[in-house]
């Protein structure tokens, strides 16, 4: 409902010969004659007035477009919202003739929305905008910018699904754009997404190229880094993980990190204590402490594969209770871990179930599928031993030959060759 003081104004123009001039004046001066509580019925009344007024398409769309500047001054994010949701009502009943218009008071509205912190609000009103039509020309890098600022409202809302949709539009973009600003948000939002999605590995690839990126501030960079260790400790141990381990391991950044000392015992294959857990966890965020099928959290399992792995690396073999003790699992369930990382090719080594033993054997898993199991473990320990023992008897002998080149009558007296 209009205040006095505009339905009147609203009044004159009516009768006025030069209705448009009338507007542009009473636009320009609405905040003047309106309090802050009587702005939005005052605008709303303006915006409908226009319309109610046959004054030509041509006048009607520029008192529309001055209508939506003056609109993005007002300081209430409220007035904004309410005035902006009748104002598309209005323009949507106008068929396509006032598509430009739609998408400025859409993309004031998603401001704020954004700064009233409904991001999912924001996200819908956006995706709003028409961007392929014959009436409005939109630039390629127009499109990607609309397309990611969608993608990051979603993101606050942990909504990975529709914030993948409109990431893959931009894909198919992105490659043209030049803007150093929007391939960095795109580049932040697909390893975002891929954390959110627990595609740990990509996701610590991501953000590691990321933190390299001069345009972003050293902090956000010692951020993104931080990121990518986090997301590498919670990938499935492997070779895979092992060489990403190894890249973040020898960038020098790390060091001043609170996750370092968990990188380094990851990198070097030393078991990790409970209490190092736990206080890594503390700075992980709530999806990537969320449980699996199997009932155990993410982290939880990545350090359960890491240890059994550090384990690989200290025994040649070891019962399935006593794999089970060093892991914090029941034997039946070390067994189960242990099969399933040698079948992944995630681990060599071999299973005796009917002496309830795991047998392991060095070198690195190539991480294809089937690749883990070894066969021939006791033909091959034979082996390892004769070569032990052979080794063992050449030295001997080359000691022997020592003590005769510098003691030979020593030897001749007390050793039989």
């Amino acid at each position: 409902m209009a205040s006095p003081k505009i339905f009147d104004e609203l009044k004159h123009i009516a009768l006025s010969t030069d209705q448009q001039q009338d507007f542009e004046s009473l636009i320009s001066q609405v905040h003047l004659a309106s309090s802050p509580a009587q702005l939005p019925g005052d605008l709303i009344a303006i915006i409908d007035a226009i319309f109610a007024h046959s004054i030509g398409i041509v006048a009607t769309r520029s008192l529309c477009g001055i209508f939506v500047q003056k609109l993005k001054t007002v300081e209430s994010n409220d007035t904004k919202v309410t005035v902006g949701q009748h104002a598309l009502g209005v323009f949507q009943a106008q068929a396509s003739s006032f598509e430009e218009q739609t998408a400025q008071v859409r993309e004031l509205m998603a401001t704020a929305y954004e700064d009233e912190e409904d991001n999912l609000s924001a996200a819908k009103v956006l995706a709003g905008i028409p961007l392929e039509s014959s009436q409005r020309k939109v630039a390629n890098e127009d499109k990607v910018k609309f397309w990611i600022r969608i993608t990051r409202n979603y993101l606050e809302v942990d909504d990975t699904t529709l914030a993948e949709q409109y990431l893959n539009k931009a894909k198919n973009l992105i490659y043209i754009v030049s803007d150093r600003d929007l391939n960095l948000h795109f580049k932040l939002c697909q390893a975002r997404i891929q954390d959110a999605r627990r595609d740990f590995l990509a996701a610590a690839q991501g953000y590691h190229d990321i933190s390299f990126l001069p345009v972003i501030a050293e902090e956000e960079r010692l951020h993104t880094l931080s990121m990518a260790i986090k997301c590498a400790v919670l990938t499935p141990a492997g070779p895979l993980r092992s060489r990403m381990l190894g890249r973040l391991y020898k960038d020098e950044r790390t060091s001043t990190l609170d996750e370092y000392p968990i990188l380094e015992k990851m990198f070097l294959d030393r078991l990790l204590a409970p209490n190092e857990v736990a206080k890594f966890a503390e700075g992980l965020q709530p999806h990537q402490l969320a449980r699996t099928s199997d009932g155990s959290t993410v982290l939880a399992k990545a350090v359960v594969e890491h240890n059994l792995r550090g384990a690989s690396r200290l025994y040649s073999n070891i019962g399935f209770d006593s794999l089970g003790l060093l892991l914090g699992l029941d034997g039946d369930k070390a067994e189960e871990t242990t099969a399933r990382m040698i079948e992944q090719g995630r681990l060599v080594g071999r299973i005796d179930q009917v002496e309830r033993y795991i047998w392991f054997e060095g070198g690195e898993a190539t991480g294809e599928k089937g690749s883990g199991r070894s066969e021939g473990v006791v033909g091959k320990e034979l082996r390892r031993w004769d070569s032990n023992v052979q080794g063992l008897a050449e030295e001997v002998e080359n000691v022997t030959s020592e003590l005769q080149l510098r003691y030979p009558d020593f030897v001749a007296t007390h050793l039989v060759v």
